[in-house]
């Protein structure tokens, strides 16, 4: 079993969790390529011999991948990179897959604190925002569920929430006896034919978002079931 604080790295929890995500590939990282992502350094040739060796790496896992990419490291994705908000982190090529990670100030800054040993490959995959939510998982149970993106209430889910909560308990009751931490955070996405996808782990309280849940600081003995992002309200005019 994985030791506790190193559980949240998807290399990590890939091997206990791999039938409920994604089919990932892991490239492991030389210490140089390491410093040369925590530098942010991004071409590679002979100026940068670390950075060409570690897109060459790449090159293989990501041949048999069908069409485009998503990439990450063990604790993070480059989410705050114009390619991400653009593309949703989609990329097609070795090289471009080393650029958007090298321009990720969250990516450097897990490379340079030691964070980084890995990077994480599987195929991209267009996810319907309205099926993504974030997890509060409290002794091994679902203490709540928030909408994951908070851009607008989605008219769709209010028809069938009590459904998507009740079938995020059982996917919780149903791998809880194979996580050795049993407060967490975890993001998922509901396929079309109901399957539950984990698509990153986070830790307990701060800095993890709380999302809809708002605070950190509340009882979380008591279930808050799954939390919706109210519809717009009409103001009336006199």
């Amino acid at each position: 079993m994985a030791e506790k604080d190193d559980f949240l790295k998807t290399p990590v929890w890939y091997p206990i969790l791999a039938a409920h995500t994604f089919l990932t590939s892991f490239v492991r990282l030389r210490p140089e390529a390491i410093t040369a992502l925590a530098m942010g350094e991004i071409v590679g040739g002979k100026s940068h011999p670390e950075v060409e060796a570690a897109i060459e790496s790449l090159r293989q896992p990501m041949s048999v991948i069908p069409g485009n990419c998503f990439v990450s490291v063990d604790t993070c994705a480059p989410t705050d990179t114009e390619r991400f908000v653009y593309k949703h982190g989609a990329v097609f090529s070795p090289e471009s897959a080393w650029r958007y990670l090298a321009l990720s100030r969250k990516v450097r800054t897990a490379a340079a604190n030691g964070e980084v040993q890995n990077i994480c490959l599987r195929s991209f995959r267009r996810m319907n925002r309205t099926r993504e939510f974030r997890l509060f998982i409290k002794d091994g149970k679902l203490a709540a569920m928030s909408q994951y993106h908070l851009i607008r209430h989605f008219r769709r889910l209010e028809g069938d929430k009590m459904g998507f909560l009740k079938r995020a308990e059982d996917f919780v009751n149903q791998i809880s006896w194979m996580l050795p931490i049993k407060d967490l955070v975890m993001d998922v996405y509901f396929t079309a034919e109901h399957r539950i996808l984990i698509v990153d782990l986070n830790a307990w309280g701060e800095p993890t978002d709380p999302l809809l849940m708002r605070t950190w600081d509340r009882d979380w003995s008591e279930p808050a079931g799954i939390v919706l992002m109210p519809s717009p309200v009409a103001v009336a005019r006199d």
